[in-house]
This record gives structure tokens, sequence and C-alpha cells, in this order.
């Protein structure tokens, strides 16, 4: 079998491959997984975790909160990118939009934590700190290996919440230690600074062999190059020599690239100059 959902040039990444086939993106993996796969249901998730949240169509107001109070709206379920759809709404604008719902909006430190998991135990974590400098609500980079141990025992009871009996990789987004998503799959785009052992303790553990936690992760920064246009056809030249990594990214329709590099000020710097040289362009 194989790993399931691959984007098209990270195949080297995922090997060896599994006996069964094993999901890399929400879709396989909701398809792969009904027996947990009720974890992309955000509207449950908030509520289960105490947080003030409804349907696009039941008023803020019926909650008590008042008109300007700022909430966040986004889809119920969304498998195509889970991101689409969600901004910050006033309570007094929320739409009237099928298929969505509006959360009280969590402030504090984001992460994203993969957690690899055995009948319902998590064995290992990775943690993965967001950037606090966004665009449009997005994290300009993120901190792969960020230390935070202090989020295990909440990732802990969240896993022994929704996955019980559940083998594999799973990624639990957080911010202010509150939940925000559950993913059956990883954070595939942070998989490069996991390094060597990570992928075949995976593979060990959903194909039923003895497991063996994988080392802590080397670490590294995941930076997103936002804009519209094209890249220099210089780009890769100028990464390369500052020793960044660059793939495109053709999937997200305002995101130019991806750029990855164990210097953050070396990334930073590619960061900039690719965004120059679009606006140049124009």
């Amino acid at each position: 079998m194989a790993f399931i959902g691959i984007q098209p040039g990270r195949e080297p990444l995922f090997q060896p491959a599994p006996r069964r086939p094993v999901a890399v993106n929400d879709a396989a993996a909701w398809r792969l997984n009904p027996m947990h796969r009720q974890v992309y249901d955000r509207l449950q998730l908030a509520l289960s975790a105490g947080l003030c949240a409804a349907p696009c169509g039941v008023p803020p107001a019926d909650y008590g909160l008042a008109p300007q109070t700022e909430l966040f709206v986004k889809p119920i379920i969304n498998l195509s990118g889970m991101a689409l759809g969600a901004r910050a709404v006033l309570a007094g604008e929320v739409p009237q939009e099928p298929g969505s719902f509006w959360c009280e909006r969590l402030q504090g430190e984001q992460s994203s934590s993969d957690c690899l998991v055995e009948r319902g135990e998590p064995r290992w974590f990775a943690h993965t700190r967001a950037a606090a400098e966004r665009s449009d609500a997005r994290p300009l980079y993120w901190e792969v290996g960020a230390d935070m141990p202090q989020l295990e025992p909440i990732l802990t009871g969240l896993v022994r919440q929704h996955l019980p009996g559940y083998s594999g990789l799973c990624n639990i987004e957080l911010i202010g230690g509150r939940p925000v998503e559950m993913h059956l799959r990883g954070s595939n785009g942070f998989f490069d600074f996991y390094g060597p052992e990570f992928i075949a303790a995976w593979v060990d553990l959903v194909d039923g062999r003895r497991f063996q936690p994988p080392p802590p992760i080397p670490g590294g920064f995941v930076i997103s190059v936002f804009g519209t246009g094209r890249l220099d056809a210089r780009a890769e030249q100028v990464a390369e020599a500052a020793g960044v990594s660059v793939q495109p990214d053709p999937h997200t329709h305002d995101r130019l690239a991806i750029l990855r590099t164990c210097d953050l000020d070396a990334g930073l710097r590619v960061q900039q100059a690719l965004i120059n040289a679009v606006t140049s362009s124009h």
C-alpha cells in the first residue's frame, strides 16, 4: 500500500511506505478513519471544549454577546483547506451562512502539535509555534520543534477524549491552550524537520509492528511567502545562496511559496527579497 494524498514533488519524503493505506491529507483521512472522523466537526470540538459557539443562524445575542464582540466564523467541516472561509466578524454582523458556525475568538499563543498515538494514548509529540507576525490572521512563519511541554497534558486529554482506540498520527491546533482544530494526519509541511527516524516510526505504528518513539525533532522554520503573481525565475538561486529551500505553492491562491530553513534571519531576508521581486515585476 502507500501514503494517500501526497502533494507532487513531496513523494521522496514519505519513505518507507506502509503496508496499509495511510492518509496524508484531510479528505483521505476522513474516508479512511470512519470511527474517528467526528474530530473534523469543528463546531462540536468547540462545544466539547466549553467554548461559546453555535451555527450561523443562531444569533450571538441569544447568548448575551454584545454586537461589537469579536467572534470567529468558519465552516463546520472543510476538508479542502481547513483555513478557507475562516475570518473575524463582529457579533452583530455574523452572516446567515449555511454550513458555517461562529465561535468566541481565542487569544494567546498559537501552536500546531503532531502526536503519534497508540490505541488512544499519545506516545510522541512534535510542537510547532506560530509567529506573532501575521498576514490576514495567518502566521508569517512557524518554528518547528518548539519547546512547549506545557501543552502535552492538554493534548493528552484531547486525544483520550476524542480518539479512543486510534493508532496513527494526528494533529491538534491550539490557541491559548484551547482547541481550534484536530486532524487525522500530520503537519506535512513540517516533516522536513522531523528527522530521519520519524516516518519509519510512524509506519511501524500503523502497520502494527513494535513501535519505538522517534527522538525529539531537530527543528527549523517554515516561512510563507504571501502574495499573488509569479516568482522571479531567479528565486531558487537567491534562496539557495542563502541556504533556504523554496517550494512553490500552487494550491493556495495567495501564497507564492513555502520556504524552509534552519536560519530564521536568512529565511526572512529571502522572504522579503521574493516579495519585492514579485512587486517590482508588476
